[in-house]
């Protein structure tokens, strides 16, 4: 967008905030100081400030017409500590919302989240939805994805040029002491890889159908997830290669209320990578080749109060085709006083994973298996907040070339809160430890979070 177009939107949108009855603002700013020793490499002095900023302004010109924004904007004061320069800053949602009088109806328009059945979006554009009779509920959305900023521009060339709209839909019904059952799709850009001028390697577009349902037919269960379908138009596949699957995911979860005070929950996932991840707009945390396939199944026994004490055991399995099968089992215990305002905890948990193998000549495999402790106390009384939090990892291979010589890795926090006046609270955090990166780590973090809200004669408190 050039500058003229967003001068011209911000001057609309401050038009808006000022023509609204009720403004809420929210504010949070952060100042980190921290120092670094890696092996190898010169001391690091970091100090970013961040700052936060959410508005809510409601009922601009009626009572129906609302406007929201949220983002966020990074300055260094020392070295650089971040990839995109010594300054950074986002948009995360920016939209008006217009609500209707009838059938739970609404519409924005501008920068949203989308998350309906298959599409778990960022998106540019418009949204609807609405309630129709008998239980039926349909809702839309269309426009450009926001795009990422991406590390390895080459490889990701085509990024923006396939992804040129993003369009989805779901229907859904309702169904009173059964429970809710949707069908969605999901189209994002319009030409695939392989119909570019230039067939591409990467295939950034994306088609999709889900089914997703929720069965709860009493209070003491609940059955939910959803099944996602690929059918987009992929090129051929190379001999000797295995025929992707068209199944994109399976995300499974029930919760059993036993008795009282014991709960059990059980889950269940299965992606298919190629699938599920190409040409999505979440944040750059994988690599959308990847050809790779994953399995989780877990479980978990809670029993107990959040309010006294609460035990939990849980067990977690994963196996992933590249690197093979990993185990977690483990405890958690809580307890609470509230005559001392206090609550406390400590958790242990052991992880089992197969070795990494053909690493390189000095070293054919290594273990990531390792113990996780961990322990924390709050405490909480009138406007003053304190915890401490502790984590340590404690690796079973000494050897492990990932970890640059050492055996574990450990942190502790220290936080202190103050609430000055009701609409604003002051805190900060100190952290000392050791990690794969830095044998000695001490960080500081400053926080000022501020809530304001205006509200004319007349309207709501």
């Amino acid at each position: 967008m050039k500058a003229g177009s967003r001068a011209v939107v911000l001057a609309g949108l401050a038009g808006c905030i000022v023509q609204a009855q009720d403004v809420s603002l929210y504010s949070t700013t952060m100042a980190q100081v921290w120092k670094q020793e890696t092996p190898g490499f010169e001391k690091s002095s970091f100090a970013p400030a961040t700052q936060f900023l959410g508005i809510d302004a409601n009922r601009i010109g009626t009572d129906a017409l609302s406007l929201h924004l949220f983002g966020w904007g990074r300055a260094d004061l020392a070295d650089q500590s971040g990839p995109d320069g010594k300054t950074s800053g986002y948009l995360t949602y920016g939209y008006l919302e217009y609500r209707f009088p009838q059938a739970n109806a609404e519409i924005k328009a501008g920068r949203f989240a989308i998350n309906q059945g298959v599409g778990i979006e960022q998106v540019d554009g418009v949204s609807a939805r609405v309630d129709l009779r008998g239980g039926f509920q349909v809702s839309a959305f269309g426009g450009r994805p926001v795009w990422y900023k991406t590390r390895d521009a080459v490889s990701q060339k085509d990024y923006e040029f396939q992804r040129d709209m993003i369009a989805g839909a779901r229907i859904s019904l309702r169904m009173p002491k059964v429970g809710e059952i949707g069908v969605s799709y999901l189209q994002d850009g319009t030409t695939a890889a392989k119909d570019l001028p230039i067939p591409s390697d990467v295939d950034y577009s994306r088609r999709q159908v889900g089914v997703d349902l929720r069965i709860a037919p009493a209070a003491v269960f609940e059955f939910s997830g959803r099944t996602v379908f690929d059918v987009a138009s992929h090129p051929a596949v190379l001999a000797g290669h295995p025929t992707p699957s068209k199944i994109a995911e399976h995300d499974y979860n029930v919760v059993v209320k036993a008795a009282e005070q014991l709960t059990i929950t059980g889950a269940y996932v299965e992606r298919n990578f190629f699938a599920f991840f190409a040409g999505t707009n979440l944040p750059s945390l994988f690599r959308q080749d990847e050809r790779d396939k994953f399995k989780s199944s877990a479980g978990s026994v809670a029993w107990g109060s959040v309010a006294s004490i609460q035990v939990t055991a849980d067990f977690k399995h994963t196996q992933r085709e590249s690197y093979g099968a990993t185990n977690r089992i483990g405890a958690d215990l809580r307890w609470a006083m509230d005559g001392l305002k206090l609550r406390s905890g400590f958790g242990f948990h052991k992880v089992s994973a197969d070795d990494v193998l053909l690493v390189d000549s000095v070293h054919p495999s290594y273990s990531l298996s390792h113990s996780q402790m961990r322990a924390w106390v709050m405490y909480d009384k009138g406007k003053l907040s304190a915890s401490v939090d502790g984590i340590l990892f404690a690796f079973d291979d000494k050897k492990n070339p990932n970890l640059n010589g050492q055996s574990s890795l450990y942190e502790l926090v220290g936080s202190l809160g103050y609430q000055a006046t009701p609409n604003l609270k002051v805190s900060g955090d100190l952290s000392y430890g050791a990690n794969s990166l830095a044998k000695k780590e001490v960080m500081g973090l400053l926080r000022a979070e501020y809530r304001f809200t205006t509200t004319s004669k007349g309207g709501a408190k």
